[in-house]
């Protein structure tokens, strides 16, 4: 399919209703905390809590190294504990904003305070915590709280990790079943030896996702046993996405280059995404644009917030600058791409958060989106920087702006131009 056709055949229907904004969702948040504390008083005997926890886990970054280690336990809702939990299938199922919230405001965060350093551990909260971690599948536990759950969603709100629900201290914690683990973790914890980077790409490798892998690594059981430690979250995320994209990075360095422009498009929660890959050594390059109202730029009468990171064909030495957890799981999606068609390419990101994104779910949402993206026949352009100047009318921003901020697209024109604009690329 060309491109003109592809695009004209992405306008939306005029009959679907837009979201509501960030102030008006509000209301529906609230009223999914007030029943979250309705099943808490109800379910809660005393200060003891006994049920079912999905397989996951929560580690603050606040007063870093002594951390906020947390078990997540849905309550009133054991039967369905492994729906709780943050996986692909979310997506594959459509859960919306609403469907996020619903959940995470469910999920009882029990938590108490440890030093990072807990390298060989498997007592007491922390032992409890890795082993709900790496267990295959929700197990029994028994948590002894202080005092009652803090309902404050405030502190949970943040653009790499989900939501998470009601927090309260944890005095004790206990598993009262044998979990069940993996052979492929078992053989990742019993290496002493083995750094983090090569044990996260022998998990993945092995079929493990990044969400399952994420776990792992942020209860500080992979890696060389000196070294292993908790990890915060939202920092594991973002860890375990970049190695398994610096994994993939390396099997595609010698593979053949694609052999045309070739252009996907997704949406997924007010998110709206672009992905152009066009011939040429491996090189990468997120742009975000975040429409006035939506989150991370509430003000509606403010300006387009923009933001991009990129890198070259060796990758990159340092974290990026402005698109954060984004850039790393965008890209991950990507380079799977690449890797299952053993290809190389320059591949543009362009992800456009309109206001229907009125609340953070997490880059969950950006990873899938990026996946699923590629599931669809992509249309075909003569030219990248062709493609941009057909994409521009369907952005909320000028081209003179997007060249402005984007190194890929103003170096390809820029390369174009020596050449009167009539290379195809």
């Amino acid at each position: 399919m060309r491109l003109d056709e592809y695009v004209n055949g992405l306008d939306r229907d005029e009959s679907v209703e837009l979201r509501k904004l960030a102030e008006e969702k509000s209301y529906a948040v609230t009223e999914y905390l007030d029943d979250a504390r309705t099943r808490f008083d109800e379910t809660l005997t005393g200060e003891t809590l006994v049920g079912s926890t999905a397989p996951s886990v929560f580690v603050g970054r606040s007063s870093y190294p002594s951390v906020s280690a947390g078990l997540l336990a849905p309550v009133g809702n054991e039967a369905d504990a492994a729906d709780y939990v943050t996986t692909g299938e979310w997506y594959r199922e459509g859960y919306s904003i609403d469907d996020v919230f619903r959940r995470r405001t469910g999920l009882l965060n029990s938590t108490r305070r440890s030093n990072v350093d807990v390298h060989d551990v498997w007592d007491g909260f922390v032992g409890t915590q890795r082993e709900v971690a790496i267990a295959d599948r929700p197990v029994d536990v028994e948590l002894g709280l202080e005092g009652s759950p803090g309902f404050d969603l405030d502190g949970s709100l943040e653009d790499i990790a989900a939501p998470r629900g009601p927090r309260a201290n944890a005095d004790t914690a206990r598993v009262t079943e044998n979990p069940s683990v993996p052979r492929a973790i078992e053989k990742t914890l019993s290496d002493d030896d083995w750094r983090a980077d090569g044990a996260i790409a022998y998990l993945y490798r092995r079929g493990f996702d990044v969400y399952e892998i994420n776990n792992v690594l942020s209860v500080g059981a992979l890696g060389r046993g000196e070294h292993r430690r908790l990890v915060p979250t939202r920092w594991s995320i973002t860890a375990v996405d970049d190695t398994v994209g610096q994994y993939l990075r390396g099997t595609i360095r010698n593979a053949p280059t694609v052999d045309r422009t070739l252009v996907w498009h997704n949406s997924y929660m007010g998110n709206e995404y672009w992905v152009i890959a066009t011939p040429g050594d491996w090189e990468f390059e997120l742009l975000e644009l975040k429409a006035p109202g939506s989150i991370w730029n509430p003000d509606p009468n403010g300006r387009l917030y923009m933001a991009a990171d990129s890198e070259g064909y060796e990758g990159r030495t340092g974290y990026v600058e402005e698109t954060s957890g984004a850039y790393y799981a965008a890209r991950l999606g990507v380079l799977e791409e690449l890797a299952d068609r053993d290809r190389q390419a320059t591949v543009f990101v362009i992800r456009h958060a309109t206001d229907e994104y009125w609340a953070p779910v997490g880059v969950w949402q950006i990873r899938e989106s990026i996946r699923d993206a590629f599931e669809n026949e992509p249309a075909v352009a003569e030219t990248f920087h062709g493609t941009i100047r057909q994409l521009v009318p369907r952005l909320p921003v000028s081209m003179a702006d997007l060249e402005r901020k984007s190194t890929l697209a103003a170096g390809i024109q820029s390369d174009l131009s020596a050449f009167g604009g009539g290379v195809d690329t």
